[in-house]
């Protein structure tokens, strides 16, 4: 947690209403860097309660009548009714007036921080609610109200810290324990949730909140068919649960029921009242409509991954005019901004080609992509210009920009890659067969060749998992040890191409299943993207689920096979991969049923050994 402050923040020019605030050029050249991530829309079962609910503005008046300077207690009986009338700006100058008096009023604080939340400024929100936590001799509330927002930025271990808090001082709160169980499912202990949940549910079981946390934690597990029941039971005690019909559909998801889970998110937008709700399931409805292969109506409604009102969309800080849908390319100077996480911007950069040839010899392309891929977009697309964009983490939210670009005046307009899709690809048939449309060093495919040549027998490499594996994507990935028939596959040289930490994982494939995962040396397999792509190219075939690394070695042109959940929005409702034409799919049923589709891979790898 961040250290904690007991003197006023710096005074700041306020927005009017909440929202957050404009974000300047050097704000994000000095903010802190951020991974890039899929816009991917999950549960929503986070913590529940509001710092400026009516309750919450009860407390902190009452909290008002110790205050002893009468001055001081006007200025925050008439900030929390700035907060209750929704002017935050107000609410925010009326506390920090109080706190120039005196810096140890710890009840002015937690209005500041209040304010400071609703008005978007979660880093400078936070810093008042570790003040407040540490003056006030009542920490309970103020738990709370920080632990959601550590959760809302993205900080599960300290929210879990900061709920266990609040309920050591009061031990049976219904939200308080419903908000440990979100964070610990979060941390993948969804045993030490189960646990918080049972007895919370033995003492409350006319509680909705609690069996709709329960259901995503049986998510979390893979466990579709047990979650349903349990969110069954959510919507039945409350008929209007926006959020459990929204979960309700990622459980029929993993069951490989679409059309279902189509339903249930139409149901969840039909309760929602909160616009980020909105938001969120309706961008949730895009990639349902696009695993139903209804592509056409999934890319209209997929422009939804960037509305403002959505908490994790990315926010483009971009000069000059965004494309506008189905805008005619032809002799355009158009900066294409690549987006989401390094696998979305590797698989969407099938489009460049296309937009190369509309753009026409009088247009001109400029991409924007992450600092690894430049090198090797510079040398696909050897006629544009390819810069790096710089991703920032900044008061709880997501900013995307190009500062090496000078001259913004040289483009006729920008575009999110993605926004292309309308255009280019409106239905799945709408892919060409191109052989790749990445072009690895030559030079490096040649060493790796020679590399490899002394690998007997077929040369496959293998990955199993993605980076980010919290306790909501761990599940569309099978679990390692059931990889095992795989890897025991005779006539194999299986190559080590998974990033990240899989010490683990390799011990456990040579101590418990006899097969020397081997790893290439010389090669960082999270840095060095561009040798990556060389490595793949080089390879028989490359084995896995969806990642940057298979995304690469797709577009590369390389020999892949991807292993996909039953309704994995990717394929476009069809039993193949179109935005790679050589890729092979194997589609696992439901979550639950990941030894089968393992199976059909060894078995598919056999055969191609003994050939």
């Amino acid at each position: 947690m961040a250290s904690r402050h007991n003197r006023p923040a710096p005074a700041r020019s306020a927005p009017t209403k909440a929202g957050p605030k404009p974000v300047s050029a050097s704000a994000l050249a000095l903010g802190q860097e951020a991974a890039p991530a899929a816009a991917y829309v999950g549960f929503k079962a986070a913590p529940v309660g509001d710092s400026a609910s009516k309750e919450a503005l009860a407390r902190l008046k009452q909290a008002t009548q110790g205050v002893r300077d009468s001055a001081q207690s006007r200025l925050l009986d008439q900030a929390i009714l700035a907060v209750r009338r929704h002017d935050y700006a107000k609410a925010e100058q009326l506390a920090q007036k109080a706190l120039s008096q005196d810096q140890g009023l710890g009840v002015a604080w937690h209005v500041l921080a209040v304010a400071r939340e609703k008005l978007g400024d979660f880093a400078a929100s936070m810093h008042c609610y570790e003040a407040a936590l540490k003056l006030l001799p009542n920490q309970d509330a103020v738990a709370a109200d920080v632990g959601r927002l550590a959760y809302r930025m993205g900080m599960p271990d300290i929210a879990a810290k900061l709920f266990r808090l609040h309920l050591a001082h009061q031990p049976g709160d219904v939200a308080g324990l419903n908000n440990l169980a979100s964070a610990l499912r979060d941390l993948n202990a969804e045993s030490e949730a189960i646990e918080v949940l049972k007895p919370a549910i033995g003492a409350h079981p006319e509680q909705p909140i609690l069996w709709n946390t329960l259901g995503t934690v049986m998510c979390s597990l893979g466990d579709g068919a047990t979650a349903l029941t349990f969110f069954d039971e959510a919507i039945r005690l409350d008929p209007a649960f926006a959020k459990a019909y929204h979960n309700r559909a990622y459980a029929r998801l993993d069951l490989g029921d679409a059309e279902g889970a189509l339903a249930d998110c139409d149901q969840a937008i039909r309760h929602s009242v909160a616009r980020e709700d909105v938001a969120t399931i309706q961008f949730a409805r895009s990639t349902i409509l696009l695993a139903l292969g209804r592509v056409a109506e999934g890319w209209a409604a997929y422009e939804g991954r960037t509305s403002p009102d959505l908490p994790d969309a990315p926010r483009f800080v971009l000069e000059g005019r965004q494309l506008a849908a189905g805008e005619p390319l032809a002799g355009k100077r158009l900066l294409v901004m690549a987006e989401q996480g390094l696998g979305d911007e590797v698989m969407f950069a099938g489009l460049l080609p296309d937009v190369a040839d509309a753009l026409g010899p009088d247009g001109k392309l400029s991409l924007v992509v992450e600092r690894r891929l430049v090198p090797l977009f510079a040398r696909s697309f050897p006629d544009a210009d390819v810069t790096r964009h710089r991703t920032v983490a900044l008061e709880g939210r997501v900013y995307r920009t190009a500062l090496e670009i000078e001259r913004w005046d040289q483009f006729d307009a920008w575009t999110p890659i993605a926004s292309l899709l309308q255009t280019l690809r409106p239905t799945a048939d709408s892919f060409p067969a191109r052989e790749r449309f990445l072009t690895p060093d030559p030079d490096r495919v040649a060493h790796w060749r020679g590399v490899l040549a002394d690998r007997p027998g077929l040369k496959v490499g293998v990955l199993w998992k993605s980076l980010k594996l919290d306790g909501e994507r761990a599940r569309l990935f099978s679990p390692f040890r059931l990889w095992e028939p795989v890897l025991r596959t005779p006539g194999v040289s299986f190559v080590n191409i998974q990033y990240g930490d899989c010490d683990e994982e390799i011990r456990i494939a040579r101590e418990e299943f006899g097969v020397d995962l081997w790893t290439p040396p010389g090669i960082d397999l999270k840095e060095d993207l561009d040798d990556i792509a060389a490595l793949t190219s080089a390879l028989d075939l490359t084995v896995g689920f969806s990642n940057a690394t298979i995304n690469l070695a797709g577009a590369c042109g390389a020999p892949i096979w991807i292993v996909t959940a039953a309704a994995a929005w990717t394929r476009l409702g069809t039993d193949r991969y179109p935005w790679y034409p050589q890729a092979r799919a194997f589609v696992t049923e439901t979550l639950q049923t990941w030894a089968g589709v393992m199976d059909e891979v060894a078995q598919a790898l056999a055969e191609k050994a003994r050939a």
